[in-house]
């Protein structure tokens, strides 16, 4: 099999269980092959991501908040996470696929990150079913993909600004929401969240440490780097509260932290 082949095929996937399936199905001790071929990825450019038409994506302003004391507002953050956790397997098959001439363990790593995040996937998707909702109930916003388009010539502003920026907001996060669903009595969401947190500090530092390996291909100090790529790609102002121990543990470095929390 072509583990890069076999990532576009789910990537184009339209239905969520198909295309976790099919990450399940990736085998990865078969060897990556570096090259797909130029119709392929004319083709993959003009469809990607495969998704249904539900959820309607809408601007971040117009996801509405829901207070997570009502049904149907505890369930509304539920589908926000699902939502959060298909764009995470779509942006790892992305990143396998797209990108050429990288060594083996690039491709199978992030086909890894892929199949812990369809798993994400699949237990939100269940624990929204005992709410009496399904994936695409609710509105979502598409800012995660956005910046996947925008970053899609370039791998080290797609390191840089997507698992090291935007999912890395997923480690401040967890925590808050956790914390948020067990306030409510809801403790199987507030486990899913600790299985999420954990699993999401190694993906966060799998772009961490390919993204410094790029950096050291190109002598490049990764700070200096990545403040010019969040200037040119014009990435999100990050706001804390932050949550240095698991940033830590994901591979930020202390001067890393130390900007990331300078006014």
């Amino acid at each position: 099999m072509n583990l890069r082949q076999a990532a576009l095929d789910a990537l184009l996937l339209a239905a969520p269980d198909d295309k976790c399936a099919a990450v399940r199905s990736i085998a990865l001790a078969d060897e990556p092959q570096q090259f797909i071929t130029p119709d392929i990825r004319r083709l993959a450019g003009e469809a990607l991501p495969g998704r249904r038409a539900r959820p309607l994506l809408v601007p971040p302003a117009q996801v509405a908040q829901r207070p997570v004391n009502a049904l149907e507002g505890r369930a509304a953050l539920i589908h926000s996470l699902a939502h959060i956790e298909i764009n995470a397997v779509n942006l790892a098959l992305d990143i396998v696929w797209r990108f050429d001439d990288l060594p083996a363990a690039f491709y199978r790593d992030w086909l890894g990150v892929a199949r812990e995040e369809a798993s994400h996937f699949d237990l939100l998707q269940a624990h929204l079913a005992t709410t009496g909702y399904a994936y695409g109930d609710f509105p979502a916003h598409n800012g995660l993909w956005e910046m996947a388009e925008k970053t899609s010539a370039n791998l080290l502003a797609r390191l840089a600004l997507v698992p090291r920026t935007l999912e890395a907001r997923g480690l401040d996060a967890a925590p808050l929401i956790r914390d948020k669903l067990r306030s409510v009595g809801d403790v199987r969401g507030a486990s899913i969240l600790e299985t999420i947190l954990r699993d999401e500090i190694g993906h966060v530092a799998i772009g961490n440490r390919w993204y410094r390996w790029l950096c050291d291909q190109r002598d490049l100090d990764p700070l200096t780097t990545y403040g010019q790529l969040a200037q040119s790609y014009d990435a999100p102002r990050l706001r804390g509260p932050f949550n240095l121990a698991a940033r830590r543990a994901a591979g930020f470095d202390e001067r890393e932290l130390a900007a990331l929390q300078a006014p």
